[in-house]
Formats: structure tokens, sequence, C-alpha cells
């Protein structure tokens, strides 16, 4: 059985004919089928994997072979994949096939990497916990009993379990990072921008990046490296040079270390993870990095601002799901109002439910200026606050998740705790910076802790170097 370490070491194998692009992929579907219960796979790919397999073999036979080789890929559940079933982990897109690629999966494609399937998720990347598929929960493999993190929870679980090499997910406020806290895996949300969202199912268009969990940094700027660049399909997309970010991590420079005074000294903070976070910083300052405490006053506004903003853009993405023109179709509808009213009441779950309304009551004429343009004000004080502090430091500094990993249910009774998981993770969202979250220890509770970091617009090469210095 081969032992996955790393995207470059496992190039080295498959050239040096240690093992081949079929063994890995009849590993890969044989581990998904004994891990059957964590249900972080919807759909295996089996036949078109097997097939791109065979194809990429002869190409590495040939010398012609691209740099993700064998690198079998789950991708998340809201991911186009061309000829394949993508729902969003959702009722109302039951049945559908991608009729094209996502940009990311297509580039991915183009290096020989192989879709192994599509991962659970949270209905439609929303929420923390990986609770609200319609497809059942996804249990955390380190264990069952606690959940995976969300919404990214199928990419997590499917690396932290070793089911496949690599995941893409998407982050519209922490939902790549926080999975990967709470499984021990490396989380990487690039600058807006950065990385095309063709092809992703819309969120939040202003908030979503597509990204990868992986279970090293180095891994990570590889993927970024291929995945990142300008599309003509997405205008919000930079075309700023991607940079290289495999040969940044071989630098060796001294960085300037903001840490938010108001996140390690939150009242809510485990004290084990905030004893890890000073144990990182402390460990940051012996190596040579300066390390300093800056006030951020506005914590207690970033979750707020962000359900504001983030349930007003879904109430307009989300308003394409109709019954009318693809997936779920109420079978009790008698007209064109019952047919919208009962589909979408129907096909969508509770929380998407929730979220659209919540969205659209900030829409609405009457409280418009009261909520959504207040909303974006305070995006923009939080965007330059953010700014402020990288302008005078190279990286900002928090914990990934104010605690680890909680069990099922905990947190469902209450939709404002949860919300609050993600309150040191949407900062990056909001103002459109990079950031990572990467493992920082074990709790004594035996579950994984997470370190983030984030840095300025593009400085991703810069956050990948930092990011592979640190030592669980």
């Amino acid at each position: 059985m081969y032992s996955f370490s790393n995207i470059n070491t496992l190039q080295a194998d498959l050239k040096g004919g240690k093992i081949t692009c079929a063994a890995l992929v009849e590993q890969a579907v044989t581990a998904i089928a004994q891990k059957k219960q964590l249900n972080a796979f919807l759909e295996v790919f089996e036949a078109s994997a097997k097939e791109l397999a065979k194809k990429t073999d002869e190409k590495i036979k040939m010398g012609t072979a691209g740099r993700l080789a064998g690198v079998i890929i789950g991708l998340k559940d809201n991911i186009c994949y061309k000829g394949h079933k993508v729902s969003a982990s959702s009722k109302i897109l039951e049945g559908f096939e991608s009729l094209y690629s996502a940009t990311v999966v297509e580039k991915l494609l183009a290096e020989d990497a192989i879709m192994i399937g599509r991962l659970n998720c949270d209905e439609f990347a929303m929420g923390s916990s990986n609770e609200n598929s319609a497809f059942g929960n996804v249990l955390n493999p380190l264990n069952e009993k606690f959940v995976p993190g969300g919404s990214s929870g199928g990419s997590a679980v499917a690396v932290a379990a070793g089911l496949c090499h690599v995941t893409l997910g998407s982050d519209t406020g922490g939902s790549i990072r926080q999975p990967a806290s709470f499984t021990g895996t490396v989380g990487y949300k690039p600058t807006y921008g950065r990385v095309s969202r063709y092809g992703l199912i819309a969120y939040a268009s202003s908030f979503d990046q597509i990204g990868p969990i992986t279970k090293t940094v180095d891994d990570a700027a590889v993927i970024l490296e291929v995945i990142a660049g300008q599309d003509k399909n997405d205008n919000t997309s930079s075309s700023k040079k991607v940079e290289d970010y495999s040969k940044a991590l071989l630098e060796d420079k001294k960085y300037k270390i903001a840490y938010l005074k108001e996140c390690v000294e939150a009242e809510g903070l485990d004290p084990e993870v905030k004893a890890a976070v000073l144990k990182q910083m402390e460990w940051l300052k012996s190596q040579g990095h300066t390390v300093e405490a800056v006030s951020f006053p506005y914590l207690e506004y970033l979750v707020p601002t962000y359900y504001v903003l983030t349930t007003a853009e879904a109430s307009s993405n989300l308003s394409r799901f109709d019954g009318i023109h693809y997936g779920y179709r109420s079978k009790n509808a008698t007209d064109l109002e019952s047919t919208y009213k009962k589909s979408r009441s129907e096909g969508f779950g509770k929380e998407v439910q929730r979220r659209i309304m919540l969205g659209t009551f900030v829409l609405s004429a009457g409280y418009y200026d009261a909520y959504y343009s207040k909303g974006q004000k305070v995006r923009r004080i939080i965007h330059e606050k953010t700014n402020e502090i990288l302008k005078n430091f190279d990286f900002i500094l928090t914990p990934s998740t104010p605690g680890t990993a909680f069990e099922f249910g905990k947190n469902s009774a209450d939709p404002i705790k949860m919300y609050l998981e993600d309150i040191f993770t949407v900062q990056a969202n909001i103002a459109g910076v990079p950031a990572i979250s990467v493992p920082c220890g074990l709790h004594s509770n035996g579950l994984p802790m997470g370190l983030q970091l984030m840095a300025g617009y593009f400085e991703d090469a810069k956050l990948l170097n930092l990011a592979s210095k640190i030592k669980v």
C-alpha cells in the first residue's frame, strides 16, 4: 500500500516506477469504501478516474506528464466538473449534471491530476459544522462523535482520513480554514481574485474563493500555482502575475507579525488554544521574527457584518433555483406560483431558507439603509483597518477558531452560537486578503488546534513562506 506524503515525492515515485496512477486510483476507491461511514464522498467518479489514470500512466512512460500527474483530488460538491453531477449538497439540484468544468478543474486536469469524486458539504456552503447537508453529516475521522467543521467538511475529512491526496474547497467566511483547523490539515484561502470562481456555485460572490486543503503547506503552494491566474470567464479574477509559490517557500526572511490582542484575549477562547497560539508566537520570536500586539476594535462587528452582506448576496444568487429551469420540482405543485413556493420550500434545507429570508429582509425597501447599506460601510472600515495593520506588519496572527471541534448537536439549536464559530476567520473574506490555517498542536481532548495567518493583497507567496516555517 502506497503512503502519500507530498506531491513532489509522489512525482518522483511515479517516475521511478514505485507506483502507478492506476494503483493509486484503486487504492483511493478502496479507502473511500472502507471509510464510507465518514460520509465524506457523495459520489466516486470511479470510471472517469480510472480512464484518466490509464492515460496518465502512458504519459509518464513517454515523459510528457504534467506536474500533478497521479495526484488524486476530491472536489467540494459546489465545483463543476463536466459530465459529472454537482448538487451543492442540496435537494434543489437533485440529478443535475454539469455542462462544463470550473476553470480550476480544467487547470488541474491540464496538469494530469485525477478527479476522484465530489465531497459532501454544508448545503450551498452555508454552515460551520457540516450538519446542514441534505445528504447527512460528515464525521470527523479523529473522533466520529465530533463535527469536522464546515462548510468544506467533506474536503477536510477526505485529506485527514487519507481518502485522497488533495481536495478543493470554497471559503466564504472560513469554510476552508475552520474545517482544516478541526481536522489537523492545512487550509488555504487565496487573495480574492487570485483564483477564478467560474464554475463555483455561488453563495456570496464578493466573498467566495476556491482554495486547497492539503497535508502540507508545500502542497498548498503547488496547487495554488496551478489554479491561480486570470480567467476571461471571471471578471473579478486578477491579471496580476502568478508567482512561483513553491520557490518562495525556500526563502529565509525575518518578518514583522501582529497578533490581534482582542482575539488572543477573547473571553470565549479555549485556554489550551490560547496557550498553543502563545507558544507559537514565542517560537517565532526565537527564530528572529518580531511579534507584537495590535488592537483591532471591530472584532464584535465582524460576524454581524459578514452575515448581513453574505445573506443579501445569497438571496440574490439563489433566486435562480426556482423549480422551473432545472433540478428539483415539487410533485405537489399545481400552478406557477405553487411550483415556485413548494419547490423552494421543499428543495432548500432550513439553514439555507433562514439565510435567504434574512438576506431578503436586509435588502427590502424599508430596511436596506438600516442593514445592507450600513453593512457595506462597516465592511469598508474593517477593510481599511486590516490594511492599516498590514502596512506596518507583514502578517496578522490569530487562532483559527475559538476552540477545537465540538460534538454533533451542541450548537445546532442556536444559530448565533454557530455563527460565532467564524469569528476569527471572516475578517480575511471581508477584507479580501489571503489567509491560511496550519495545525499548531493537539488539545488535551485529542483534537487538533489551528493557527491562522493573514497577509496583504496578493502577498500569497510571503504568506505560504511563513506558514511553511510553523512547527507543531
